[in-house]
């Protein structure tokens, strides 16, 4: 997809990745973008320096989901790019515990991480398999490939979304749908500055939201289901794959090397 003349809805876009995204599209030459985030204030400034629109919506409601792409819908004709970016994302309370996180951290993340891009697709794919065209792109997070150490939250609700990704693609690809999902390690977000320096996620370097922004732009041209703007994650992968009992062992020593043990 060239994001040329297209209408595109971005969420979490107020700060971090979405509103490098928001930006950059604007800058290819986006029809119009409309810029989603629970934080109105931050969302109404990305949208006044990019002439799109501002709307302040819970992703993790799914009737706000589908009141605002009515809205856009309405405004614009069609959505052409949905772009799910809002995300969360807790460490363990116990590092020592995987399932130490109280069940209300689990059930925001599922929110937010999962649901909030079932609320996009379910309000979406009408309107995109009636023109038979259209694409959604999902931030994930090298987390839902791989884990994140210490993040059993955040690397479960990552799984989850990678395998929704999976289906749609799946299931729509034929019906002129189009799905991308962004993975991602160490982008200089407040979500990576929360976790304090020396976090694993960041082993292979800090990229900006810009730069991820860019990496979007040519997976999008590309129409890549994995976009990796750290390149090294494709490796990571196929280790993976190639042998699971060995990756879960280098794992828990990356684990121990983290913690200082």
């Amino acid at each position: 997809m060239d994001v040329k003349g297209k209408i595109v809805v971005v969420t979490g876009a107020a700060e971090g990745i979405g509103a490098a995204l928001a930006r950059r599209f604007a800058a290819e030459g986006a029809a119009h973008v409309a810029v989603v985030d629970r934080n109105a204030e931050g969302a109404q400034a990305v949208a006044a320096e990019i002439g799109g629109t501002a709307y302040t919506v819970d992703v993790s409601d799914g009737a706000q989901v589908a009141t605002m792409v009515a809205a856009v819908e309405a405004a614009h004709g069609r959505i052409d790019l949905f772009c799910a970016n809002a995300g969360v994302g807790d460490g363990d309370p116990d590092r020592e515990n995987a399932v130490s996180s109280p069940d209300a951290v689990w059930a925001r993340a599922w929110g937010v991480n999962v649901m909030a891009h079932v609320h996009a697709a379910r309000a979406v794919l009408p309107g995109m398999i009636a023109r038979g065209e259209g694409y959604l792109l999902n931030t994930v997070s090298a987390a839902g490939l791989l884990s994140q150490i210490g993040g059993a939250v955040y690397s479960t609700t990552k799984h989850a979304a990678v395998g929704l990704a999976e289906s749609l693609a799946i299931t729509h690809g034929d019906q002129g749908i189009k799905v991308s999902i962004l993975c991602p390690q160490g982008v200089d977000t407040a979500m990576l500055r929360a976790g304090g320096s020396g976090s694993p996620q960041s082993l292979d370097g800090v990229l900006t939201p810009e730069e991820v922004a860019g990496h979007v732009v040519e997976g999008l041209a590309a129409e890549r289901f994995l976009i990796l703007p750290h390149p090294e994650v494709l490796t990571y992968m196929q280790r993976k794959a190639g042998d699971y009992d060995r990756w879960l062992g280098g794992m828990r020593r990356l684990r121990a090397k983290v913690m200082g043990k």
